[in-house]
């Protein structure tokens, strides 16, 4: 993959890592061409990772993603009144949820019941067969996330984990774990950023050629 291609070029030190991110792309990629959407869990600086991963997907990343004209006719005709700016401003979207952005839920559901399964209810409600869950965690150990793992396998979801060197046991449970060659959590956090990258740009390119 091209992207991947590239990112190895910027960051030779995730060369170890090639295979890995490769399938993890490919699982992406599946994911979406099957009509699933992402979901995506992490703590700290890792729950701002699945928020900017969510952005990266939702709109134009790369490239602008502009609507088709048969979709601009469709919702023409279904809504006569939409303004043509509408119908040029939109961008097309590749669908994914960041869990940590579901904060009624994590509070509530950490008031009420367990706050180590905030992630797994989020799954649990949100997904379904055809997902796939990304759980981010420098050390592999985050016990939400692993939570959440074991319920969306449970759930039929496939799952990924991102994690540093070792994987701990989140990269033990997933379906695919990248384990960037890391362990200080900074370094692990700056390695896994042209990861999530390198998958969006090459989940875009796959989808939007153009």
């Amino acid at each position: 993959m091209r992207r991947i291609d590239e990112l190895l070029e910027r960051y030779p030190a995730l060369e170890v890592c090639r295979g890995e991110i490769e399938n993890a792309a490919e699982e992406l990629c599946a994911c979406f061409a099957r009509g699933g959407k992402l979901l995506i869990c992490g703590n700290g600086g890792s729950a701002a990772d699945a928020i900017h991963i969510a952005g990266e997907l939702l709109k134009g990343f790369l490239k602008k993603r502009p609507l088709s004209p048969e979709k601009k006719e469709a919702m023409r005709r279904a809504s006569p009144g939409i303004p043509e700016e509408t119908l040029s401003g939109l961008q097309e979207g590749l669908p994914a949820i960041p869990l940590p952005e579901e904060s009624a839920l994590l509070t509530a559901f950490g008031n009420d019941v367990d706050p180590v399964l905030a992630y797994a209810q989020g799954v649990n409600a949100l997904g379904k067969p055809g997902d796939v869950l990304l759980a981010i965690s420098t050390s592999g150990n985050a016990e939400n996330c692993l939570a959440a793992v074991l319920t969306a396998k449970g759930l039929g979801i496939r799952t990924v984990a991102l994690t540093g060197e070792g994987g701990g046991r989140l990269g033990k449970a997933a379906d695919l774990a990248i384990r960037v060659p890391e362990k200080e959590t900074f370094k692990v956090q700056e390695l896994h950023l042209p990861v999530y990258h390198a998958l969006c740009a090459a989940a875009e390119e796959r989808f939007f050629p153009e």
